[in-house]
């Protein structure tokens, strides 16, 4: 037993000192562990596997001093975990008490308990309604082994920055959207100008840049600042200042 204790302490010791500088080519993101949470679990096989799992998923590894177990950083989104490997009931307070804390400052929070027998989860169901958690707030994942609640964590990580990824993708598009749509309402802005056409419309957002710019703009400098000939910067320049030009009818 002795020999077997102190094979288990090399072989945890002998990772900690390595599993600061885990890395990927094309990394996914962070995964920061609680360096207690680490020191705490009983068997380092593990430790041995979540670095594994970690790197199979194109993570960093860091075990830094944090509030919850775990925190994942990718798709510009944090995410952060409590991992309870094996049920004490005689934690039970501080379990909750934690949860409650660590809720208050994450707001993509969830907790993955280990349950494998039905004692076990009926002392968890009590107690989850004893101390008042609000369901789905944080979310609580039960799993029957850390393997299977340690794939679990990483799934649910990846698709929150999946789901962050697509969410900034679409805002995006919708911002493209809106820019075109911007920018075609200014060509039939100035398009409306008398012998003005598109690409000279398109010249005008380039080197001048908003209606209000080009209203104030010189006939000398948009001469200056764009191709336009000499007759179509008087035309904008008498657009924008003489009532009797802009409100005669468009001769195309």
């Amino acid at each position: 037993m002795a020999s077997s204790s102190s094979s288990s302490s090399s072989s945890s010791s002998h990772l900690r000192s390595e599993g600061n500088n885990i890395s990927s080519d094309g990394c996914n993101g962070v995964c920061m562990i609680n360096i207690t949470w680490r020191d705490e679990q009983k068997h380092s096989s593990l430790i041995r596997f979540i670095s594994s799992f970690l790197d199979a998923n194109s993570y960093r590894l860091k075990f830094l001093s944090i509030a919850p177990d775990f925190i994942f950083n990718n798709g510009g989104i944090s995410v952060a975990f409590n991992f309870v490997t094996s049920w004490d009931p005689a934690k039970i307070p501080q379990f909750f008490s934690r949860v409650d804390k660590i809720k208050r400052q994450f707001k993509n929070f969830y907790v993955v308990v280990c349950l494998p027998a039905r004692e076990q989860n009926d002392s968890f169901n009590r107690n989850f309604f004893k101390y008042g958690l609000g369901i789905g707030n944080p979310s609580i994942v039960p799993v029957l082994d850390p393997e299977m609640g340690f794939e679990k964590i990483v799934k649910i990580a990846l698709a929150r920055g999946v789901i962050k990824t697509e969410d900034i993708a679409f805002k995006m598009k919708v911002e493209r959207e809106r820019e075109m749509q911007s920018i075609d309402a200014f060509i039939r802005v100035i398009t409306s100008i008398p012998g003005i056409d598109a690409h000279d419309a398109n010249a005008l957002i380039q080197s001048v840049g908003s209606i209000e710019a080009i209203a104030k703009a010189s006939e000398n400098f948009i001469l200056q600042n764009t191709d336009l000939s000499k007759d179509k910067a008087e035309h904008i320049f008498r657009f924008f200042r003489d009532p009797e030009y802009y409100l005669r009818p468009k001769i195309n």
